[in-house]
């Protein structure tokens, strides 16, 4: 028993080590555009302080909530020290050590002949290698393996399909009924959170498990399996009633199943951009060959729970991929199944690979030691100056007054004010925009100054106005109106 403590004490400052490299490196491309400045990743950052403030929760969210994402990043606010940077590059690291947790669940208990921990941090090493080739700052390129390390595009929803295949392995490899348990608990909370759990998790693993059992594979469990995943899911979906005065939109309306020829298009363009480049050709080839592998432990499984995770590696994206197709989405995003359920190929039969146990050691070191010297590297990145930034929050706190702005322009400063009420958040008619923020921001009736950037489109203001003095501030540009004020129009999502 000790020694099994050890090796899996051993697993997590490995993984550790291994999640601080992968995130120094990822941050030190483009890609820290989205991790520290994306308008959408700063979702959970402000929820978090709005809930940890006090101050009136009257959130405009969208299909997604965000739920454990924001318990993750509140107990990170309340545990370290240091600015919004600081904590958005721990939480990536947290996102990261959680796929090794789950990867590790889905490798099984320890037992003769397998090496769990092992093949868990191999699984892990790939991911990161896959993220490491994604170097764009674009929310919309086929990157998807590096959004896991944003607290905004559903970490814990991947992680918790992670985890409900986990769970089912341990039912199917005869753990008993507590399994079923926990993936009715895992189902609900993440059905409640986001529902594309539905479309991740529950539809894929149902056709997974009934394809099973037409085959004799699965039968004595699967109807308890399906039962569980459904059943979770309608009372996630239940849940989600209580917040209904928080979701401005259900996320219906993305589905346009008119338009798959179109989507058809759309995901095969961002392929071809993916593979336009050696480090995209490395990422795409690494997922190509898991998948493969996916297959070949499919047809070589010895027990039922082998079978169950190396379909899961293969069958997920290609149901996924489909389904996002079929719907006519156009959102890369939906498809990140495409790159972590592969892993389970790695995990669907651990079996041990005899070395000396000296060179584990010293692998484990070196990783270990990669992750301490990258600590500089994720603090540089993170901390990387932004004047333009800082002269937007410095002329705003010295005013003393309320401005607005655009989702795309607005929303970084909004941040990083002491006082985020001092930027409302419009459309280009200087309509209120209650979309991802706090409606209560919207109480102001007029602003005195507003402020844009390329991403902004030009302003269609409801009466004529002149400012007093355009001050610009890099990328950004505040037109300040000075004693005269705007009217804010009604708010709309």
């Amino acid at each position: 028993m000790r020694r099994v403590w050890a090796r899996e004490l051993l697993g997590w400052c490995t993984a550790l080590g291994m999640s601080i490299a992968v995130a120094a490196q990822v941050v030190a491309s483009a890609r820290s555009e989205l991790l520290f400045r994306d308008g959408d990743s700063l979702i959970v950052a402000m929820l978090t302080r709005t809930i940890l403030s006090g101050e009136p929760l009257d959130w405009a969210m969208s299909s997604v909530l965000f739920l454990p994402e924001s318990a993750v990043f509140a107990g990170l606010s309340l545990l370290a020290s240091g600015d919004l940077n600081t904590l958005l590059a721990i939480n990536a690291i947290v996102n990261l050590l959680a796929v090794y947790g789950a990867i590790r669940l889905v490798a099984g208990p320890h037992r003769a002949g397998a090496s769990p921990v092992g093949w868990s941090l191999i699984a892990l090493s790939l991911f990161g290698v896959v993220a490491v080739t994604e170097t764009s700052a674009s929310r919309d390129a086929l990157e998807l393996a590096s959004l896991q390390l944003t607290t905004t595009y559903y970490s814990s929803t991947v992680v918790a399909v992670m985890i409900v295949v986990g769970l089912l392995r341990r039912a199917f490899d005869g753990a008993g009924r507590w399994p079923f348990v926990a993936v009715g608990a895992v189902t609900i909370i993440a059905t409640l959170s986001n529902p594309l759990f539905a479309a991740w998790a529950t539809a894929p693993l149902t056709v997974l498990l009934a394809v099973g059992a037409m085959r004799g594979r699965y039968r004595r469990w699967m109807p308890v399996a399906i039962a569980v995943l459904v059943g979770g899911t309608l009372l996630g979906l239940l849940a989600r009633i209580p917040f209904t005065a928080w979701i401005a939109n259900t996320g219906a309306g993305y589905a346009q199943p008119e338009l798959w020829r179109e989507s058809i298009g759309y995901y095969g363009g961002l392929l071809a951009e993916r593979l336009s480049t050696p480090l995209g050709i490395l990422g795409a080839l690494v997922v190509v060959v898991l998948l493969a592998l996916s297959v070949l432990r499919t047809v070589r499984a010895a027990t039922d729970g082998e079978r169950l995770v190396a379909s899961a590696g293969w069958m997920l994206p290609l149901i996924v991929v489909i389904g996002a197709i079929a719907l006519g989405t156009h959102a890369a995003r939906y498809l990140q199944p495409v790159v972590f359920a592969p892993l389970f190929a790695l995990v669907a039969s651990p079996r041990t690979v005899r070395m000396p146990r000296p060179l584990v050691a010293i692998a484990a070191a070196l990783i270990i030691v990669a992750g301490a010297l990258s600590v500089p590297r994720l603090e540089a990145a993170a901390h990387r100056p932004d004047p333009d930034l800082t002269c937007v929050t410095d002329w705003v706190t010295a005013s003393g007054r309320t401005g607005a702005g655009q989702f795309w322009t607005v929303r970084l400063p909004k941040t990083h004010l002491d006082d985020p009420a001092q930027l409302v958040q419009v459309d280009h008619r200087l309509n209120g925009y209650a979309w991802l923020v706090n409606r209560s921001d919207l109480d102001a009736q007029a602003v005195s100054f507003l402020l844009q950037d390329s991403q902004s489109v030009q302003w269609q203001l409801p009466e004529p106005a002149i400012p007093e003095q355009v001050v610009s501030c890099g990328r950004y540009t505040i037109l300040d109106f000075g004693s005269r004020t705007l009217p804010v129009g009604p708010a709309h999502s």
